[in-house]
């Protein structure tokens, strides 16, 4: 039986903002079906690895494979018409048009225009407010139902991979379990495959079951949730006993 490929592997790969050596050679994959998270502190590298695996930065070396296809030096929209789509940190949504001309500029590589309305149903149905704010402008919503849209969006892609940027950026911690409770139901019902960056550690570890520590723009750390939880460094660093109690618990 042929053993299925990853639906993402980075390889040796090194980024640069002009001479400033932002990634040093990190190395990981993403499986069918997981949840990977990438952590760490500001300026460790997260932003700058998912911008490098969207095409928006090359890197200088270093290989880049999505289902198995070379995209190392691929065009950012030729990334997202291969099914690999980013929600960028911030949103980023057209704040002057509505819910529904956000969805709509979410589906601009497909050509399948008979499923189109049929997915956006279904994006209604798992975001049943955003259905009911459809006409409202995207910058009239609250952060929450704009970290939403912008999930929203992304999946009228019908993403194979969904790369997720900071998504609990500036929400209040009611409002980031909800987000984090979606992001847990997309990967366990629809089986999409995410890669997570995120400065919120506790939260991440817990809906993720692998992940990676990025400091100075090189990996330091990897291993399953548990094995994470369980080290004292990480714990110091991002979890604190209470965290790593409740990342455990979750994880039982």
């Amino acid at each position: 039986m042929t053993e299925a490929l990853p639906v993402l592997q980075i390889e040796r790969i090194h980024a640069y903002y002009d001479r400033v050596h932002a990634i040093r050679g990190i190395s990981f994959a993403v499986e069918p079906g997981e949840i990977i998270a990438l952590i760490g502190g500001n300026g460790a590298g997260k932003s700058t690895t998912l911008k490098t695996i969207s095409g928006l930065i090359h890197p200088r070396t270093g290989t880049i494979r999505f289902l198995g296809q070379d995209i190392t030096s691929a065009e950012s929209h030729a990334i997202v018409h291969a099914g690999l789509v980013q929600v960028p940190e911030g949103r980023r949504l057209f704040s002057t048009l509505t819910v529904d001309e956000n969805l709509d500029l979410g589906a601009f590589a497909r050509s399948d225009h008979e499923r189109f309305e049929k997915d956006k149903q279904l994006v209604f149905g798992r975001f049943p407010i955003l259905g009911q704010r459809r006409t409202q402008l995207a910058g009239t919503l609250s952060g929450g139902e704009q970290q939403m849209l912008a999930i929203a969006r992304a999946l009228m892609a019908r993403p194979k991979l969904l790369m997720l940027d900071e998504p609990s950026l500036g929400l209040a911690p009611l409002v980031v379990r909800e987000i984090f409770h979606i992001i847990r139901e997309l990967n366990r019902q629809q089986g999409v495959s995410i890669l997570l960056v995120e400065q919120n550690a506790r939260m991440a570890l817990r809906v993720a079951s692998r992940a990676y520590v990025l400091e100075r723009g090189e990996i330091t750390l990897s291993g399953t949730t548990e094995e994470l939880t369980r080290d004292l460094e990480v714990q110091r660093a991002f979890l604190g006993k209470t965290g790593a109690r409740a990342v455990a618990r979750d994880a039982r």
